[in-house]
């Protein structure tokens, strides 16, 4: 079996990713600060954004493709710690394309669908991106250099994202169910859209642009375009949790540490036509609340 790469493997994707991939490949996962066990899977603590560390690793294993999950992925963090989160999100990833560039291999990158400012809807790979927070705006940079450091890289605009938790990191999904099986309130914004998909319709999706060695940009969205509020009923529906705790509100009336765009929304046809398959919305539901109930 080739061996496989993967950053961030504590996290909420790539745990998922992780256990995904160990069908086909022999995985490697690389974590900074939260040891986690996944079976089958080989795991080391690395600093990414120390280039020594990583060139010993990538030594270490000879990877034969690598895909980059490890960020700081939460928006308020990054407006909050611009430098820090810099370093995650650019300086690190610059690091991975460097290396992936002297092994000639393939490289998918984690971005995301926040590199737009939210005025239109379904985008497509060529559209301008447009950040309105600084999270967005260090994953453009990241785009764009390692594009430059190595053009084979297949950048992937990853959606909102739900599934099973890692043990050390939840989707939103989590803090859904959790409200609601405690009879609280839940506020949702009726006026914020995504396409969101589950992190194995994203695993697999990832992995189908390491196996079809996919350079540039790659939208990887679900195939429903649904506000926060749309979903929670969906959620409650299928999880036979209480709809009537879920009230609506306005994203559009809410200050937040980081803005947020109304409309993310991803046009995703091209990885449909690789053969990204991600099922519709209420059954991907069905097969989580089956998993844990």
């Amino acid at each position: 079996m080739k061996k496989l790469l993967v950053t961030g493997a504590s996290g909420f994707l790539g745990w998922n990713l992780c256990q995904e991939a160990s069908a086909k490949w022999e995985v490697f996962g690389a974590y900074y600060s939260h040891a986690v066990k996944i079976a089958g899977v080989t795991l080391s603590q690395v600093d990414l954004r120390e280039y020594e560390q990583l060139k010993e690793l990538f030594s270490a294993i000879k990877p034969d493709a690598v895909i980059h999950s490890a960020a700081a992925s939460k928006p308020n963090y990054c407006q909050q710690n611009p430098q820090e989160s810099y370093e995650i999100n650019v300086t690190a990833s610059v690091n991975i394309a460097k290396l992936c560039a002297e092994y000639q291999i393939p490289c998918a990158f984690t971005s995301t669908d926040l590199v737009f400012d939210g005025q239109g809807s379904f985008y497509q790979e060529s559209d301008r991106v447009c950040p309105i927070c600084i999270y967005g705006e260090q994953k453009v940079l990241a785009e764009q250099k390692m594009l430059s450091v190595y053009p084979k890289v297949s950048i992937c605009r990853m959606p909102l994202m739900f599934g099973l938790p890692s043990p050390v990191a939840n989707s939103f999904l989590q803090g859904f169910i959790s409200s609601l099986k405690a009879g609280q309130e839940l506020n949702l914004f009726v006026d914020e859209f995504r396409t969101p998909a589950s992190a194995i319709a994203a695993a697999q999706g990832l992995l189908l642009a390491i196996e079809k060695q996919v350079s540039g940009i790659l939208h990887l969205g679900g195939r429903e375009r649904v506000s926060r509020y749309e979903f929670g009923l969906l959620l409650a529906e299928v999880m036979q949790l209480p709809k009537e705790l879920i009230r609506s509100g306005k994203q559009s009336d809410i200050v937040m540490i980081a803005p947020r765009s109304p409309d993310t929304s991803l046009n995703s046809n091209k990885a449909f036509a690789l053969g990204y398959n991600p099922l519709p919305l209420k059954e991907e539901l069905i097969k989580i609340y089956r998993q844990i109930s």
